[in-house]
């Protein structure tokens, strides 16, 4: 027992209660969110079934299902998975590298944003989907403007996001890392970098949408293997089904990629949920 200010007798917690963690049940899946796409499913198949949607415009969802089955039998889906998979790494890594080179220079160093950020700004308001035709001026038509425009899709969303994100670091932090001794590398190292990351990984998403967005742009471009290319061939027979498979394998990408960088961010930002 203790006696407050007031002069009340008050019982003291127990040190165990005290201790004690809070658990936060997780909620289970809110299904009602998939009737509506299962509601959508269902409506295409009637009207392919019922000739309400001819095949020759779009093939149902079990013709679509079924042709998907077979692409990947025979391995002409597993194929062009790994040659747009392929791509997209190279393209993701070179955007990537010259995009985080100029958000760092240009985020930590005030000359280096006087010279980088006005043409890195002025060339981001420019739709680089229309940068084709330069492109393949500059390249030809192998593989060098795919590349080089799943790269420049990626480049702009990470510089913007990592160059904010080094910007917005809290001041009351820089002051009180310097109080302390640290060098300006060690503030770099232990303050602006790790404040910049929730940013960082806001812009790695949007760059790997852009990626995906870039190559499906990219592989109409004489694509000789690759989704881009079965697509082509298949619209080149009338084979809508095909031409869906392709399009819902570039959804499923973007898709996985983007909740890889969900689960990365869940796991290198646990302490944002402390």
């Amino acid at each position: 027992m203790s006696v407050s200010t007031a002069g009340v007798v008050t019982r003291p917690e127990p040190a165990s209660a005290a201790r004690t963690p809070v658990v936060r049940k997780r909620r289970p899946p809110d299904l009602r969110r998939w009737l509506s796409p299962l509601g959508l499913l269902v409506l295409w198949q009637v009207a392919g079934s019922t000739g309400v949607l001819p095949e020759d415009k779009l093939a149902s969802p079990l013709t679509v299902f079924a042709s998907a089955y077979e692409l990947v039998l025979d391995g002409q889906l597993v194929d062009a998975f790994l040659v747009s998979l392929g791509r997209v790494a190279i393209g993701f890594l070179i955007g990537g590298v010259v995009g985080s080179a100029l958000g760092l220079v240009s985020g930590l160093s005030r000359w280096g944003e006087r010279l980088f950020d006005p043409p890195v700004q002025m060339l981001r308001t420019l739709p680089h989907l229309g940068l084709v035709p330069l492109f393949i001026l500059w390249f030809g038509i192998g593989e060098e403007p795919k590349l080089a425009l799943v790269a420049a899709g990626v480049a702009f969303p990470l510089y913007l996001n990592l160059h904010a994100g080094i910007r917005q670091t809290d001041p009351a932090l820089l002051d009180a890392a310097r109080v302390l001794g640290y060098s300006r590398f060690e503030r770099v190292v232990h303050v602006v970098l790790p404040s910049a990351v929730p940013q960082t990984l806001v812009g790695l998403r949007i760059a790997l949408g852009a990626a995906w967005l870039s190559l499906i742009v990219g592989e109409q471009v004489n694509a000789d293997a690759g989704i881009g290319y079965l697509i082509n061939n298949a619209r080149e027979f009338l084979r809508t089904d095909v031409v869906v498979v392709g399009l819902l394998v570039y959804a499923l990408l973007g898709l996985t990629t983007d909740a890889l960088v969900r689960a990365l961010e869940r796991r290198v930002l646990r302490w944002r949920a402390r």
